[in-house]
């Protein structure tokens, strides 16, 4: 067992509402009744509990949020949309690995015209610096002779993905929105606001991650 990424000794002490607790490198939750919401974020905010050159932070939208609520996967600071939060451990840990395969849907707003032989390289996989790329579901939604929208989803979850995606592919994104996660989309939320998940979205998300019987989220 690990509280805080150390090895717990005899005596070590933690609280399961403010310290990371981990058995066999999994999140151990020991919370009764667990919350997991939505949150639409902004751009300009950084996906971290604190940050050291003090940019806002998303915990700056949810004052009200307890101290074990952790979001599932990161967004940069210059990505807005789905992000999902939760004091579940161990359903946070599953929505983040890539073993479980949770898609994500973004709509990127690019820089020059894709041609659908771009769109097939991209459903194909790409090679970026870190590995080849798995396939992804692509269609151009809209586009001028000198920009393209593009939705794009995909299972992974490396860092900035779609933007170094299209970069492989001569695209520079200009803007990028997360529209949603697994089951969960953003619908009629704006910018900076949040939800809980209904309990119909929890129970997909659990679905999804191998968590059917192990309770309530």
């Amino acid at each position: 067992m690990r509280v805080n990424g150390t090895v717990a000794t005899l005596g070590t002490r933690a609280d399961p509402d403010v310290d990371l607790i981990e058995v066999d490198g999994s999140p151990v939750s020991f919370r009764l009744t667990d919350t997991t919401i939505l949150l639409y974020k902004p751009i300009d905010y950084v996906v971290t509990a604190s940050d050291e050159q003090g940019r806002p932070t998303i915990y700056d939208l949810l004052p009200e949020a307890p101290p074990s609520l952790r979001y599932a996967g990161r967004l940069d600071i210059d990505t807005s949309g789905v992000l999902l939060l939760s004091t579940n451990g161990e359903l946070v840990h599953r929505l983040t690995h890539p073993r479980y395969h949770v898609p994500k849907a973004y709509e990127a707003f690019v820089e020059g015209v894709v041609s659908e032989r771009t769109l097939d390289a991209l459903r194909s996989g790409v090679e970026i610096e870190d590995g080849r790329t798995a396939p992804a579901q692509v269609e151009r939604i809209a586009g001028s002779n000198r920009d393209t929208l593009v939705r794009i989803t995909i299972h992974e979850g490396r860092n900035r993905q779609v933007r170094r995606m299209f970069e492989a592919v001569g695209h520079r994104v200009m803007v990028l929105r997360r529209t949603s996660f697994g089951p969960v989309t953003l619908g009629d939320l704006v910018p900076g606001a949040s939800r809980p998940l209904t309990a119909e979205e929890v129970a997909e998300l659990r679905r999804l991650v191998g968590l059917e019987e192990a309770g309530s989220a």
